[in-house]
């Protein structure tokens, strides 16, 4: 028993926010028709009918129609919000068997009425029930303007049956007000919830959908930068190896220069694409952290970031920026959080980053130290960084901690080098670029004309 109640709670913990609405809102859907039969129908029906066979008869029978109804407007809710929600068709036979449920209901009403077999207000809240569940089930499957006139139906037929067992003057216009109140409240609790249900599934869509152009669109945009760079390189390879093959054929020496030149052309496109691969994978620290505030607050989450990301190695925020992500979806995937909390220390020597969240299960889900959390402490392990957890009384701690001084070192001496570098090539390549410049008319058209003989 007990670890069926931990599997129930464990369930309730991974349904997203708006699957717990609509879980609630079922519930509350579900004891509408029980909690108004007690309190309008059985209850008070059962304390005033006559003591004679026939109203105890009429009455019994009233009360097990009764409760007819809101056991099949209970069956048959789901599928009626289903259309409501445009994930199943109109329920037509449910509406049917409930309509009858309904004229049965009201035809019992107006035979006590006329047996005299209850006091004619207790009658009044019998005929205010019996409109309930059928209400209830044809707010979901209808247009609000189709309830009202099938509603102004009934109402006109129900007075003229109370009219016609000797029910007159003000009673009938009671009857009248309590087949529009019924009718009225069971439109507003019905209608209204499933309409924000719709808005929220419509919104859950649309963030689906956005977030799948979005992933369109950064392929795109990848594609685009791998063309920008790669094009030109290797249409000029292309070339130049197509003209190193004809002077080859022909015995040329000129095919070796053009070869070199292709190879230098091939290493300065695999730099540029580990440039344009490295930009997308590395992930900005202080963007990251700006990233996931704004997810978790929009989540409902109050989300506190504090520390600063600025002098950081690219490597070290790197990594510590997959940590945000990976904790990010963990908070809005795993339990119920009210609050999150991200903290960014830097020290001498190191830097932590701490991100502690509520709302976490006695028990937590099975994964919650699987592949991301082993994913990340290999992207740790490339800077020398540790990760570590701690789940206990409602709260989940993820702490990660890498050391920068070592890493500001060999980042200084690589800028260094890289600025050395970068100044010795520039020289060169503008050498080379004029002299090139200089001999690119000429040699193009040479090239031509050695391809052509």
């Amino acid at each position: 028993m007990i670890g069926r109640i931990r599997g129930l709670k464990r369930g309730w913990h991974e349904r997203s926010k708006i699957e717990k609405v609509e879980f609630q809102s079922m519930a509350m859907w579900h004891a509408m028709p029980w909690l108004f039969f007690v309190s309008w129908g059985a209850v008070p029906l059962g304390v005033a009918l006559q003591h004679q066979t026939a109203p105890l008869a009429l009455g019994s029978t009233l009360i097990a129609v009764a409760v007819v109804q809101c056991v099949h407007v209970n069956r048959t809710l789901r599928r009626s919000l289903d259309h409501f929600l445009e994930r199943a068709e109109p329920p037509r036979r449910d509406l049917a068997v409930s309509l009858a449920l309904l004229v049965t209901t009201l035809g019992l009403v107006l035979a006590l009425e006329a047996a005299h077999g209850a006091e004619p207000e207790v009658l009044t809240l019998a005929t205010l029930f019996a409109v309930m569940p059928y209400g209830q089930s044809l707010a979901f499957s209808v247009p609000i303007r189709t309830f009202l006139v099938r509603f102004a139906v009934i109402d006109a037929a129900t007075v003229a049956g109370a009219a016609a067992v000797g029910v007159r003057d003000g009673r009938l216009v009671g009857v009248a007000l309590m087949i529009a109140l019924g009718a009225l409240v069971s439109l507003l609790s019905s209608r209204c919830g499933a309409w924000t249900l719709s808005v929220m599934w419509e919104g859950e869509r649309a963030r689906e959908v956005e977030a799948r152009l979005a992933v369109a669109e950064e392929r795109l945009r990848f594609g685009r930068d791998l063309h920008d760079v790669m094009g030109r390189n290797l249409a000029v390879i292309a070339l130049k190896s197509e003209l190193a093959v004809q002077l080859a054929r022909r015995g040329r020496p000129e095919a070796v220069d053009q070869m070199v030149e292709v190879q230098r052309i091939a290493q300065e496109s695999q730099r540029e694409v580990r440039e344009v691969v490295r930009g997308y994978r590395e992930a900005d620290l202080a963007v990251e952290l700006a990233g996931a505030q704004g997810v978790l607050e929009a989540a409902g989450i109050d989300c506190r970031v504090s520390g600063s990301s600025a002098g950081l190695p690219v490597p070290v925020q790197s990594a510590l920026g997959w940590v945000v992500r990976e904790a990010t979806t963990n908070v809005l995937r795993h339990g119920d959080a009210q609050r999150c909390d991200i903290t960014l220390t830097i020290a001498d020597d190191r830097t932590s980053l701490v991100v502690e969240n509520d709302g976490v299960p006695d028990a937590p889900p099975e994964g919650r130290a699987g592949s991301g959390l082993a994913g990340l402490r290999e992207r740790l392990a490339a800077v020398a960084g540790t990760l570590d957890f701690t789940c206990g009384d409602g709260r989940f701690r993820l702490a990660a901690e890498v050391p920068i001084t070592r890493l500001r070192a060999d980042h200084r001496q690589d800028g260094t080098r890289q600025d050395h570098d970068h100044h010795r090539g520039g020289t060169r390549q503008d050498h080379d670029h004029h002299r090139d410049g200089t001999r690119q008319d000429p040699d193009h058209h040479q090239d031509a004309e050695r391809v052509t003989r």
